[in-house]
């Protein structure tokens, strides 16, 4: 396999760059560049000067021998002083004697190609690192970890025996194995279905985790809805004036709770209006309220706001540093900072749950998987209860099977693969 190189750490300053090479000739170019003529041990760093052609640094050197490393091929590394022109110029002395600069994320596929990791542990580890909150990184982890790819081996192991079942009940009619097979092959596929329902049911955390809760903040004109913005964010986000409407355009920011992101939105105060420009902001309020996971409503005293269907609502009373609210689930002061905390616990618990902090279904091509592979068991499964000829049923089953090989990459097709893998940055 020919040898490619790339630089697997931000560029810029920094404390250490890492270079890294792949393939049959890394370990030989590494040898070329560094100052230690002596044995390597594997996995073990030596300190020494590296050569860059126009300039040597002192660094260290690390070799990892094929197949234990993390493509499951020869492996150089070397970390040298940070900053863009000493990793260019190891870099660049590693090409001129013969690597070549690593495509986006190839050193991940060469793993994946190379038996290392499934598909879908490659995107954990895309999730990993392009994480914005802790929970993301938690459920890339999961996914890295191979956790989604062998519960998919399990219930197509499953499938594996439900297809034996069928040939059995194809090729053996005389033997009256008929009754029997089908009871077995039907309560399989029903074990099937409800492992299938349980990851789809994780999608919509998944989403959440990766997208983070969209929170939009609503309510009539000065009702403290930029203060509230701004107190959740603990920073001066919104512009706060004691003049109605002064909040025309979406304003947004971002704060972490429990290890998940909540995207908050301020937006226009709800009233009639002849303003051309604060229409639009109402507009964008509503469409804001539409979208949302989460609708915060700042309550006037005596009000029955319209809200859409089917999106939860916490109905606050603001001010409370001001006078106090009956009718709000939730009283908080801007000002003083009283019940804030009491209000990020109480978004949480209402636009993500802690029953989903262990969700790791993120990628819609995931659940567009198991959605197909559990459409394919429910007709085999009727197939099976209506008494179907064998082989009708089991291509329905051979369906299912692959569906669920896309996600390890066992059944996955080029483009996807490519698709994947063009995400990653070069040096991963």
């Amino acid at each position: 396999m020919e040898t490619i190189a790339a630089i697997a750490t931000a560029q810029g300053k920094g404390g250490v760059s890492v270079i890294r090479m792949s393939g049959d000739g890394a370990h030989a170019i590494a040898r070329k560049m560094f100052s230690r003529k002596g044995e390597f041990v594997p996995n073990m760093l030596y300190p020494g000067t590296i050569d860059c052609g126009a300039f040597t640094d002192y660094g260290m050197c690390v070799l990892f021998r094929a197949p234990r490393s993390f493509t499951g091929e020869d492996v150089a590394e070397f970390h040298c002083h940070g900053g863009t022109e000493i990793a260019r110029g190891v870099l660049g002395r590693a090409i001129a004697l013969g690597a070549r600069l690593a495509e986006a994320g190839e050193f991940t596929r060469r793993a994946y190609i190379n038996g290392k990791l499934s598909l879908s542990a490659a995107e954990g580890m895309g999730e990993m690192i392009g994480a914005e909150s802790a929970a993301q990184v938690r459920a890339g982890y999961l996914l890295y970890g191979e956790t989604l790819t062998k519960e998919g081996k399990r219930l197509q192991a499953i499938l594996r025996e439900c297809l034996a079942g069928a040939d059995a009940d194809f090729d053996f009619p005389e033997e009256d194995l008929s009754v029997e097979t089908r009871e077995e092959v039907a309560a399989s596929l029903c074990a099937v279905i409800s492992s299938l329902d349980l990851l789809l049911g994780q999608y919509s955390a998944g989403k959440k985790i990766k997208a983070g809760v969209r929170v939009a903040i609503c309510g009539r004109p000065n009702a403290g809805k930029s203060s509230l913005l701004n107190a959740l964010l603990g920073y001066d986000r919104a512009i706060v004036s004691s003049r109605a409407g002064t909040t025309r355009d979406i304003v947004e920011g971002s704060v972490e709770i429990r290890g998940v992101l909540f995207r908050l939105t301020d937006t226009a105060g709800l009233r009639e209006s002849e303003d051309e420009i604060e229409q639009e902001g109402i507009r964008r309020a509503e469409n804001a309220m539409r979208g949302a996971d989460l609708i915060v409503y700042l309550k006037e005293e005596g009000e029955s706001p319209d809200l859409p269907e089917g999106i939860p609502v916490i109905f606050v009373g603001a001010k409370c540093d001001l006078h106090r609210r009956t009718d709000c689930e939730i009283s908080v002061s801007s000002v003083t900072g009283e019940g804030v905390e009491a209000l990020k616990e109480l978004l949480y618990a209402r636009g993500f749950g802690a029953e989903n902090d262990g969700a790791f279904l993120l990628e819609a091509r995931h659940y567009d998987a198991l959605r197909e592979a559990k459409r394919c068991a429910e007709s085999a499964l009727t197939g099976v209860r209506e008494g179907l000829f064998a082989e009708l049923y089991a291509e329905d089953l051979k369906r299912a099977y692959t569906a669920l090989g896309t996600i390890s990459g066992e059944t996955a097709a080029e483009n996807v693969i490519e698709e994947i893998f063009s995400k990653f940055c070069v040096g991963k």
